[in-house]
């Protein structure tokens, strides 16, 4: 059947399903999911996955690698299932590392990154295949596809956009968080694009050993446009495709953002600009950062959140260290602080 006739399977799939050939031995595609306190909605996820028609064949395996959440009910279900590798750390190392062990871990020549607050609709599986089949038999350098996201009530979320540069960032801050990073790819076609978030991610095997997996150095946030722009600047080609979607419902930018997670994601932009800003734009930006940490921790004290205050402190000092070429001191600071939030009740 013709790549273009699965993708149209895959946007409006039949109602009836297709007989259950005998298994392979090997799968083609390995999910990989990175749990963090979202048992719940992984094992929902793992249902809908192991019921479509590549994982009863055997095509597609899951494999999920947790980041150190509390045990929950459902892990003894998620342990029992066929199809499904559960790998379970002591505490959390971020998304770039668990998402590596994830790959490790799996078979398929192609690795599918989703996180457990997606949901696939019927036939996505099925596509995610053929657009893989299809780049590896006509697109030898394709190295990574992203899919068109919807939010829960099925209006579109951006889920590609330029490479981050100093004037667009500190631009961006006019704007509402869901569009700060992103822009709107027109057309109905698959196309290039510089980067792709990883929320929902196809990357080819082959493509994710050349990089040496995601950067460690990035906790949580910007670790995929990193692997994107490394992963161009390496001659594989980045894609977007418009024709196979899912529903994101629970995006980062749509969340309540508590110091911690503004740390974090401080930590990785002014990451990201140490590697592929002229020195001059990462120190202003670190500027930016250390005037906005200084200002929140003056508002915290106001308020008497001293727990808060003391976050925004440590923020002003990562600042400082990354601007000063410490990337290593800072992200010894930055684990230190997120093992003293994991061991606060």
């Amino acid at each position: 059947m013709a790549v273009s006739a699965l993708l149209d399977r895959a946007i409006s799939p039949p109602r009836s399903r297709p007989p259950r050939p005998a298994p392979s031995t090997v799968p083609r595609l390995s999910v990989v999911i990175v749990n963090y306190r979202q048992w719940e909605n992984t094992a929902r996820l793992v249902g809908q996955l192991l019921a479509t028609a590549p994982a009863r064949r055997g095509a597609t395996e899951v494999v999920v690698v947790d980041n150190h959440s509390p045990p929950h009910r459902v892990l003894s279900q998620l342990r029992r299932r066929s199809g499904v590798s559960l790998r379970r750390w002591g505490r959390n190392r971020g998304f770039a590392r668990a998402v590596n062990e994830g790959c490790r871990l799996s078979r398929g020549d192609w690795f599918l990154l989703l996180n457990p607050d997606v949901t696939v609709p019927e036939g996505f599986l099925e596509g995610a295949l053929a657009v893989a089949d299809e780049l590896t038999a006509g697109e030898p350098r394709a190295g990574i596809v992203g899919f068109q996201l919807r939010n829960f009530d099925g209006s579109r979320q951006l889920s590609s956009g330029p490479f981050p540069t100093l004037a667009g960032t500190l631009a961006g801050l006019a704007l509402p968080r869901s569009r700060r990073k992103y822009q709107i790819v027109r057309g109905r076609q698959r196309c290039q694009v510089p980067w792709v978030t990883g929320c929902c991610l196809l990357i080819r095997r082959e493509c994710l050993r050349d990089l040496g997996g995601l950067d460690r150095s990035f906790f949580l946030y910007y670790e995929d446009v990193d692997l994107c722009r490394r992963a161009r600047d390496r001659g594989w080609s980045v894609w977007y495709e418009p024709r196979l979607r899912v529903v994101h419902s629970d995006p980062l930018h749509g969340r309540s953002v508590t110091p911690l997670l503004r740390l974090i994601t401080r930590h990785s932009l002014l990451t990201y600009a140490a590697r592929y800003w002229p020195a001059w734009q990462l120190r202003m930006l670190a500027g930016v950062v250390r005037l906005e940490a200084w200002g929140r921790r003056l508002w915290a004290w106001c308020r008497g959140q001293r727990r808060e205050a003391e976050m925004f402190r440590e923020l002003g000092s990562l600042a400082v260290e990354i601007a000063n070429g410490q990337q290593r001191q800072a992200q010894q600071r930055l684990a230190c602080i997120l093992r003293a939030e994991e061991s606060q009740p």
